[in-house]
């Protein structure tokens, strides 16, 4: 395994730098080196010495190429690149040689995937080859290219520049950093200077995208896997991964380190390489993606078909164990909730929908027993098929999966007991929404690592009641009951409870909730 360890940045979330690594002689990442001789980005020179010049493909030498080593888009959907193809030289004679638009999308508005990220910032010359490729088999005067990020624009208009005069125009375009961004159509509607929202007409890019034009839109790693298979050539290409699914995939580990495999990799080798193990189930695919179980994450490998048996998704190559020491049903709120603010707004299944879906499996979280556990799934069924995009659907599909693969976790927290963890954040929800939901994570390491993480011995906590304040509104008794009571009058019958850690968040709404200020948490 070769590792390339970044400079230490301080980063959020939105400007988090990965850690890169290969299982096997990488492809995308190749040249990128170790230790000492790591450069932030691989610059024209280098890229030409590490890769060689691009060749040129005539537009059918391109399908073929595509359809040989059975390129799919790596952005979620997996949808065959050579279709993709196909549609927009379909649509481009059916407007009589109209001409057709190129589009590299390179948003990445989900907090656990940073493989594109990865590859603009650090080898964004394979992503332009492929592009470039595309546009002069396709006749385009132009490549779009779209991102969300200011780090990202800065090294793709650096590597423009780089390139000099001749060939398409390339032109970078910074979009807003959201979720539904990366949706085709957003995207689309974000390049023709419209509200980057999901369009909902179902008209394809292929049919009517940038300025009109039939529109080739794929993901950023997908173009720069068609840069390495042109040089490659399609037996060379085949030589790695599975024979159904050849070559390499990029992976999002950990929310952290972005991984370079052939497919066909087992699972828990590529965790073992990153000094984690599967924990309680690995998330696979992103926030659409879906929960492994323990057990199964022996068995799994890296590939759509392996992982699609086993009921997973590779998705758009996320993997995100969790620890023992988290709570489950803690860490599915927390992706939900985040999930419900990132709605487009302007249909009711997102809008509404995810929002009170949020809601319902923080009310099981609580203790809202059988009957918020059924609420659930009347919810994820209430906003299926309905959207305008696919946000909906992949937000359900997630918490489906979770109510299915911890519903001992689930059971327990609905009727009252909980299970007594903390909520670590460790499926890289950012840290203000952790907290709007009424999670402080504990100290714990960047990443938890194998077993359960050892925690320091905490001062006890208790809910305490200022009786110069409290006016009697009783809300208080309605969310935490097990702590407190509520005399003939409507006030509180002590000045103070225990909390006990499967309690605090709910300690926590409590607080927040009282009309008066009257309640604080206290250490002692």
């Amino acid at each position: 395994m070769t590792s390339v360890v970044p400079s230490p940045v301080s980063a959020s979330n939105a400007d988090a730098v990965p850690s890169l690594a290969s299982f096997g002689p990488p492809r995308l990442l190749a040249g990128l080196g170790t230790g000492a001789g790591w450069t932030r980005r691989l610059e024209r020179v280098g890229h030409l010495t590490v890769h060689g010049t691009m060749p040129e493909l005539r537009l059918e030498e391109l399908v073929d190429l595509a359809e040989n080593i059975d390129l799919r888009g790596r952005g979620g959907a997996g949808f065959p690149f050579a279709r993709k193809l196909k549609a927009v030289i379909e649509s481009a004679h059916r407007r009589q040689q109209a001409r057709a638009a190129v589009v590299v999308n390179g948003s990445e508005g989900e907090p656990s995937c940073l493989k594109d990220t990865a590859l603009l910032l650090f080898t964004p010359h394979l992503v332009l080859d492929g592009a470039m490729l595309c546009a002069r088999a396709l006749n385009s005067d132009e490549i779009n290219v779209a991102v969300t990020r200011p780090d990202v624009e800065r090294s793709v208009r650096d590597a423009v520049a780089e390139r000099g005069p001749g060939g398409p125009r390339i032109r970078v375009i910074r979009m807003p950093e959201r979720f539904v961004t990366g949706e085709s159509s957003a995207t689309v509607s974000g390049l023709n200077q419209l509200p980057v929202l999901p369009s909902g007409t179902g008209v394809r890019a292929s049919d009517a995208g940038v300025d009109g034009l039939p529109t080739l839109l794929s993901n950023t790693e997908t173009f720069a896997q068609l840069a390495v298979a042109a040089r490659l050539g399609a037996l060379d290409y085949r030589n790695v991964g599975l024979p159904t699914e050849p070559g390499t995939v990029l992976l999002t580990v950990g929310g952290d380190k972005v991984v370079e495999t052939p497919t066909g990799a087992p699972l828990p080798y590529i965790l073992g390489l990153c000094g984690i193990d599967p924990g309680q189930g690995v998330l696979i695919g992103g926030y659409h993606g879906r929960f492994l179980e323990r057990d199964s994450c022996w068995q799994a490998r890296i590939s759509r078909d392996a992982l699609e048996a086993l009921g997973s998704t590779l998705g758009a190559g996320a993997v995100l164990p969790l620890p023992e020491g988290t709570c489950p049903v803690g860490e599915i709120e927390l992706v939900a909730r985040w999930m419900a603010d990132e709605s487009a707004g302007q249909c009711g299944p997102c809008f509404l929908g995810l929002p009170a879906l949020a809601d319902t499996v923080a009310w099981a979280a609580d203790g809202g027993g059988q009957e918020a556990l059924n609420a659930i799934r009347a919810r994820t069924r209430g906003v299926k098929g309905r959207g305008a995009c696919g946000h909906p659907d992949g937000t359900a599909r997630f918490v489906e999966s979770g109510l299915k693969i911890f519903a001992e976790d689930f059971e327990a927290h609905a009727l009252g007991r909980g299970c007594g963890r903390p909520v670590f954040g460790c499926l890289s929800v950012p840290e203000e929404v952790q907290l709007e939901a009424g999670y402080r994570p504990p100290e714990r390491p960047e990443r938890p690592q194998r077993g359960v993480p050892q925690l320091e011995q905490q001062k006890q906590k208790r809910l305490v009641v200022d009786w110069t304040l409290c006016q009697g509104h009783g809300l208080c008794a309605g969310v935490v009951p097990d702590m407190i009571e509520l005399d003939i009058d409507g006030y509180p019958t002590g000045a103070s409870a225990t909390i006990h850690p499967h309690m605090t968040k709910q300690a926590q709404r409590a607080v927040r909730r009282c009309p008066a200020l009257a309640l604080r948490i206290v250490e002692r």
